[in-house]
């Protein structure tokens, strides 16, 4: 019988790490009907605050859901299929925004990353104000995830950007 390795915890730290790193996850919330439901997101990680933060616009189902019941979680995948991060926890949902530039469009043009910001701010919060955007945060008070060793050889949740694993 061949001894297969089994997945390990990830630390509070690796589990952070994990989710900085992506920018893809599956938001989970609640329907009414108790089941799930799942949607895509792009997101934004403040590690110290523990809070992912997603934006939307304010006609999506989603932010019924979560205004019914706040509870929701983040998963994100790893560097392999067995490596994963989830952040649990409560979510709130910003009002709209509704003037250019108000704390609600910069706090969206804040979770850009540096690279994506737009050359004409004004022009993207102004477009902010007619899609009718918010923010959800959601306030991790739960992390854990897995990673799986292969050979015996401790991988990398995460590979840098443009690395791929050798099959």
């Amino acid at each position: 019988m061949t001894h297969r390795p089994a997945p390990r915890a990830l630390s509070d730290e690796a589990l952070s790490d994990l989710l900085g790193r992506q920018r893809f996850g599956t938001l989970a919330t609640v329907k009414r009907s108790g089941h799930p439901h799942l949607t895509t997101m792009v997101y934004s990680w403040d590690p110290e605050a523990r809070i992912a933060r997603f934006s939307t616009t304010a006609d999506r189902v989603k932010l019924k859901h979560l205004r019914h019941d706040p509870r929701a979680a983040l998963h994100v995948q790893g560097g392999d299929v067995w490596s994963f991060a989830v952040a649990e926890g409560e979510a709130e949902v910003s009002d709209s925004t509704t003037v250019p530039g108000d704390a609600v469009g910069r706090e969206l043009l804040g979770m850009l990353p540096e690279s994506a910001r737009p050359e004409d701010e004004d022009a993207f919060l102004e477009q902010l104000v007619a899609e009718r955007r918010v923010v959800i945060r959601l306030k991790a008070d739960r992390l854990y995830g897995t990673a799986l060793d292969i050979e015996g050889q401790a991988r990398p949740a995460v590979l840098p950007a443009g690395e791929r694993r050798a099959p």
